[in-house]
């Protein structure tokens, strides 16, 4: 597989991981909250497959980062959570980052 894929994988089953976290109210609905850890648990199982060629900082920055902006993104269309300049500003930085880290990495 590769090993990019195996990481967008990873980043899009945690997001929709996160995602549902509201919805299982505390733990306590159980079909929500079931979905949860299977997503969390595809996501790192794609995340460890990504990490066997790919550098541990490469990879952790990657997922993090564009899990946080997604999150961010998502939670303002469905939650309807705001979202201000500083914040909008602060969410590109961490854009700017996730690309700065993928295209200087040394291999």
């Amino acid at each position: 597989m590769n090993l990019y894929i195996a990481l967008i994988l990873a980043i899009l089953f945690e997001v929709t991981g996160t995602m549902l976290l509201p919805i299982t109210k505390e733990f306590s609905k159980l079909i929500p909250t079931s979905l949860v850890i299977i997503f969390y648990s595809v996501s790192f199982y794609f995340l460890s497959v990504a990490v066997v060629k790919l550098p541990l900082t490469i990879v952790y920055a990657s997922w993090t980062g564009l899990g946080v902006v997604s999150v961010a993104i998502l939670s303002y269309y469905f939650y309807k959570q705001p979202l201000n300049l500083i914040t909008i500003i602060g969410l590109f930085m961490i854009v700017i980052g996730v690309v700065l880290v993928n295209v200087f990495k040394t291999d």
